[in-house]
């Protein structure tokens, strides 16, 4: 099967344009004093520029050198377009456009090295979305032991009868201090003046403090003179 050609608007357009635009930077090389093969040549370099520079648009479009040079090259061909369609003398063309169209190959050369060598556009750095690793399964290992025999233990003893806890001895009685009679005449009167002012028999603390005796002694007393 042979493919069949379509008719492209686009390309036609396209091929349309070039070629006039062609043909006006060969007029216009032509009446700058450029002519023969240099008045054919001056087209080429212009468009070749052009292209040039709109790939490197294509590839790295932040990059200024790319836009400049495109716009150098666009301007050199529209001019060149416009001073064809008769706004310009091309019988008797001004100095300083000669000195341009003299100068462009010189221009076109460097625009076109430095297309030519710039530095590519460095990769993104981002690695992408990182897929997490999967944790590694570790199988749970049972170790079995043999059970080990309770240790025996010793026959409990009896335990010995709770002993009953010793009482204290009975304090033996003491006796009580023998009483002098002259002593025991003495606190009668005592205890007679006592129950004559107070009308109460004198008790044993009182009899004590009176004689100064100690308190055994003094219960002594007061048995006496009951």
């Amino acid at each position: 099967m042979t493919a069949r050609l379509r008719p492209d608007a686009v390309l036609i357009q396209a091929v349309i344009a070039g070629a006039l635009s062609f043909a006006h930077l060969h007029d216009l090389a032509a009446a700058a004093g450029q002519d023969g093969w240099k008045a054919w040549a001056y087209p080429v370099s212009v468009d070749l520029l052009l292209v040039a520079a709109w790939r490197r648009m294509r590839t790295d479009a932040e990059n200024r050198d790319a836009w400049l040079w495109f716009a150098i090259a666009l301007v050199a061909s529209l001019g060149a377009n416009v001073a064809t369609a008769g706004l310009l003398d091309l019988n008797d063309v001004p100095a300083w456009l000669r000195i341009l169209v003299a100068g462009w190959p010189a221009l076109a050369f460097l625009g076109g090295t430095l297309l030519a060598h710039a530095p590519a556009p460095a990769p993104s750095q981002d690695p992408g979305p990182v897929a997490a690793e999967e944790p590694e399964v570790v199988a749970d290992l049972i170790v079995e032991r043999a059970p080990e025999p309770a240790p025996e233990l010793p026959p409990a003893e009896p335990e010995p009868p709770a002993e009953a806890p010793a009482l204290d001895p009975p304090m033996p009685a003491i006796p009580a201090p023998p009483v002098p009679p002259a002593l025991l005449d003495h606190a009668r009167k005592i205890a007679d003046a006592h129950r004559a002012q107070t009308g109460t028999a004198m008790d044993s603390a009182t009899l004590r403090s009176r004689l100064g005796v100690s308190e055994a002694l003094a219960d002594s007393i007061t048995l006496a003179l009951a």
